[in-house]
């Protein structure tokens, strides 16, 4: 990692064996407990013979969730000579606790080893900055490959494939099964549900993402009516019976005259599938109206089918273009469009069911919390939507822990509550004072206020636009995700209504009367806690390391395939250099007058397969790395005048 700054940090990969000249000894896994051991605390010696995979995560973060997608494969793959451990380590200090962690290895139905490191021990032994991070471990204990952020499933399986060749001609592999127990499966009707709506007939839908279906129940949310979707991972069209769903969120119901043209009455997000659905009620057919299936990613050249160069300013068929992580949905009367909160890209899109069409409507795919017009807004996992009376958008931005109000006709957006991306906490208030901790869902009151689910507090908040205060309407929730206003209530003072809670950690549909007196909490503020990188001021040079997988080559086809993003908090850190350009190396100039603050880095790689000086093959396999670091730093006037970070080391 300290390579000069004149060097290129790109460079054509050797195996990964020969890639480590110096073997270094992977640090032993430290941290509170072992989840899917059985009950077994385990060491590295105990692997011995494994190729081991650790996967730094927090549950949090859509990019760690899409890796655990990525990783699938490879856990079917190498089931004999593999080894995964999720390395748990948190953002949120609700993410510290045990309950949490539990239920997050149970919701997205990790089916490997896991590490909870709460105090972020085995994290800092291996340098972690960035949520994903991977490391790989050779069956000898050695480290021979680190990467960070998403995308890197084909470079993972080309550096497992070639360890378990190596290991084996050497009599180091240990073929078998790992040491991997599956938990007990839990038996409730509801698993880890995500939305909730209305259907026309006076049901409600709910979305129940961890069994991979929707359920519709009678208006008195007790009785089951019947079940959208085979309750199997899948993404197959069909029947209801046949039809099948991978963690769906949002629901929204379309007007009759949209309906009727459309041919559809619901549109879903199915959020891992990375697509949308359309659900006809009458023929009792589920179908995929947008998406191809596959995942955006920011910056790869094959996103759009049959065409080539950045997603830019996308408008057209809904069909040709990959999607990211869609989590809610909401029809807009004033578009006649669905807005759609694409959370694994941090933007917020737009899709017309009568056209079959589907645009960016607003975000830069930056992920942070930044006001403005279309062309410049950064959103951070957009998860929550509602309308406002006037017919604006209110979207809960949960990695800034934000209420964010958007106009659906430009774009433009700005900010309630939240201050960004590493700030939160449980405080009422003044709107400008108040924190969040990861809300996902976001409803409007009769008395024209909002309802906030404060998701990591277990709570349920209420925005007033009167007084702007923020207030606390009820607390001690599981993870609740969604929030619904029971009609009956009729009323028109928001302490008289009755909402329905999505509790989503209860795996259960919770009735909650609003009292007439909110309560006033003040547990504080709080920042992510990390260890902070000491750095110099005045000028320094950030580059980013990237290795080009062994098989690839850069994809220069349309130019430089390397991107780098750099940006801070607060933005006076950073004197000059900031702003995005193509290229993995930076000289920027730090602000002297400041002591600390965080540097917001964003890099990525375009490579596809194809020998190094060679031509790339018409129809190559392309593939796109890209990591955001936030990186929290100390200005010491010894320490170095450079940054460098790895986006692929092997």
């Amino acid at each position: 990692m300290n390579s000069s700054p004149q060097e290129s940090p790109t460079t054509a990969a050797p195996s990964a064996a020969a890639s480590h000249q110096v073997k270094v000894r992977a640090p032993e896994l430290i941290g509170r407990r072992w989840m899917n051991s059985g009950g077994k605390d385990l060491s590295l010696a105990d692997l011995r013979g494994k190729v081991i995979l650790l996967d730094f995560w927090t549950f949090c973060c859509i990019n760690c969730l899409h890796v655990l997608d990525e990783l699938r494969p490879l856990e079917e793959k190498y089931a004999q000579e593999l080894v995964i451990i999720g390395v748990h380590s948190p953002k949120f200090e609700f993410e510290r606790t045990v309950e949490a962690v539990d239920q997050a290895v149970e919701r997205y139905q990790v089916e490997h080893l896991v590490l909870d490191d709460p105090d972020l021990v085995t994290w800092q032994a291996y340098t972690a900055r960035a949520w994903p991070t991977l490391a790989v471990i050779d069956p000898e204990g050695y480290l021979v490959a680190t990467l960070s952020g998403e995308g890197h499933g084909a470079g993972l399986g080309e550096i497992i494939e070639g360890l378990v060749e190596e290991h084996s001609a050497k009599g180091t592999l240990h073929f078998g099964d790992g040491p991997y127990v599956p938990p007990p499966a839990p038996e409730t009707e509801l698993f880890y549900p995500g939305k909730v709506t209305a259907l026309p007939t006076g049901n409600l839908l709910v979305a129940d993402s961890g069994h991979h279906s929707l359920v519709e129940y009678d208006p008195s949310a007790q009785t089951i009516v019947r079940r959208i979707g085979t309750g199997a991972r899948g993404a197959d069209d069909g029947d209801f019976a046949r039809a099948s769903f991978s963690e769906p969120g949002g629901i929204t119901v379309l007007p009759d005259d949209v309906a009727a043209k459309a041919g559809y009455h619901l549109v879903v997000a199915d959020t891992v599938n990375h697509c949308l659905r359309g659900i006809n009620l009458d023929t009792e057919t589920v179908t995929t109206v947008a998406g191809t299936g596959a995942q955006h990613m920011v910056g790869a050249i094959d996103n759009v089918v049959g065409t080539h160069g950045e997603l830019g300013h996308y408008d057209g068929p809904a069909l040709d273009v990959k999607l990211s992580s869609p989590w809610d949905v909401l029809f807009v009367p004033s578009t006649a469009e669905v807005v759609v909160a694409m959370a694994g890209n941090h933007t917020i899109w737009s899709f017309n069911p009568e056209a079959g069409s589907i645009r960016l409507l607003s975000g830069t795919m930056n992920e942070g919390l930044t006001d403005g017009d279309a062309d410049n807004a950064w959103f951070a996992q957009t998860s929550g939507l509602d309308l406002s009376s006037d017919g604006d958008v209110f979207i809960a931005d949960s990695e800034t822990s934000a209420i964010r109000r958007l106009d659906p006709n430009t774009g433009a957006v700005s900010t309630l509550i939240g201050e960004g991306l590493f700030d939160f906490g449980f405080r009422d208030g003044p709107a400008a004072e108040a924190r969040l901790q990861h809300p996902l869902g976001v409803r409007s009151l009769p008395d024209g206020s909002i309802a906030i689910a404060d998701t990591y507090n277990g709570a349920i908040r209420r925005y007033d636009f009167t007084t702007n205060e923020v207030s606390t309407l009820a607390r001690g929730l599981r993870e609740p995700s969604d929030i619904f206003v029971l009609e009956s209530a009729g009323a028109a003072e928001a302490s008289e209504a009755e909402l329905l809670i999505v509790e989503s950690a209860s795996h259960a549909l919770t009735r909650v009367k609003l009292p007439k007196d909110a309560q006033r909490v003040d547990e504080g503020a709080l920042t992510s806690k990390r260890p902070s990188t000491e750095i110099a001021s005045g000028p320094v040079a950030v580059s980013v390391s990237f290795t080009v997988p062994a098989g690839q080559k850069l994809d220069d086809r349309w130019g430089d395939p390397t991107y780098l993003q750099v940006s801070a908090t607060p933005p006076e850190l950073i004197v000059s250099g900031n702003g995005g350009a193509e290229g993995l190396n930076r000289d920027i100039v730090i602000n002297p007058d400041l002591e600390s603050g965080v540097l917001h880095v964003t890099a990525r790689a375009a490579a596809c397969d194809g020998e190094p000086g060679g031509e790339i093959p018409l129809h190559a396999a392309c593939h796109l790395y890209q990591q955001d670091w936030g990186i929290p730093v100390d200005l010491v006037a010894t320490a170095p005048a450079e940054l460098t970070l790895d986006l692929r080391g092997a």
